[in-house]
């Protein structure tokens, strides 16, 4: 396991993101302000995440199947075992994955929790997805981008502003990775809740979070470009490739797989 050495500055001042999912996820990595936020949710939210929880799970398992021994996962959230690197090393062992979240307090329980395998290896870099090329720069250092690469980018991009882009931001992202590779994605919405989405707006707005849930035609706009995997662009638990299907419920998240288009490069 490596990391990136910043100042380790944690703002409890008001909620992130990533810590009011590890409380949504039963963890104990967050604060006061967190749990503040978390419980102005309507009781779904809990069972949303760990659907979508359960859908990285087995994306990650399928791409591992698939060949694939490099991923790139932004925006990582509180390490929740099984972590994406737990779930792709017990099928490859080599495998390497790079992690990437803007949250100080990730990096505090990176080098504990984030411990890949003695044959593969991890780093962790603390950084923003609102500034891509500096992730790129750090990952280009760890992985090898002349073969294909998993970009996991779950439950992320609605915490970004329609002022801010996040069709290019993951664009660039994505038009970084070689030929054969994949985007692993996962997008906040209200199309099966929408009784719901009042009340979750403006918790997040009081708590000072920006949020953006998109319709799926929005998300869609995400795969531009690249070949969808069945079943496509589909709720968080219609999503599977191996084993039984999950439950099918009602979920707050679409999610994808899709593959960068053409040969891979030599």
């Amino acid at each position: 396991m490596t990391a990136e050495r910043d100042p380790l500055v944690i703002d409890t001042s008001k909620p992130h993101p990533a810590r009011v999912y590890d409380w949504l996820l039963g963890g104990k990595d967050n604060y006061l302000v967190d749990q503040e936020l978390g419980q102005k949710l309507p009781a779904a939210a809990r069972a949303n995440a760990a659907r979508n929880r359960a859908f990285m799970h087995r994306a990650a398992a399928w791409l591992s199947h698939q060949g694939i021994d490099q991923f790139l996962d932004i925006g990582t959230g509180i390490p929740t075992e099984p972590n994406l690197h737990q779930i792709v090393q017990a099928i490859t062992p080599s495998a390497r994955i790079a992690y990437a979240d803007n949250d100080p307090i990730v990096l505090r329980h990176a080098e504990a929790l984030l411990v890949s395998t003695p044959d593969g290896a991890t780093t962790y870099i603390q950084a923003d997805v609102r500034e891509p090329q500096d992730i790129l720069e750090h990952a280009r250092g760890f992985l090898d981008f002349r073969r294909p690469v998993a970009l996991s980018l779950i439950a992320l991009m609605h915490f970004i502003t329609d002022e801010e882009d996040p069709y290019s931001l993951t664009r660039t992202l994505v038009d970084a990775l070689p030929s054969g590779s994949f985007l692993m994605f996962s997008h906040g919405t209200a199309d099966e809740h929408p009784e719901l989405e009042k009340s979750v707006s403006t918790a997040y707005k009081e708590g000072q979070v920006p949020l953006r849930m998109r319709t799926r035609a929005e998300v869609a706009r995400f795969f531009d470009g690249l070949d969808l995997v069945e079943p496509g662009l589909v709720s968080a638990t219609d999503w599977y490739q191996e084993g039984p299907a999950p439950a099918r419920e009602r979920s707050g998240f679409y999610v994808g797989v899709a593959r960068v288009p053409g040969a891979p490069r030599e």
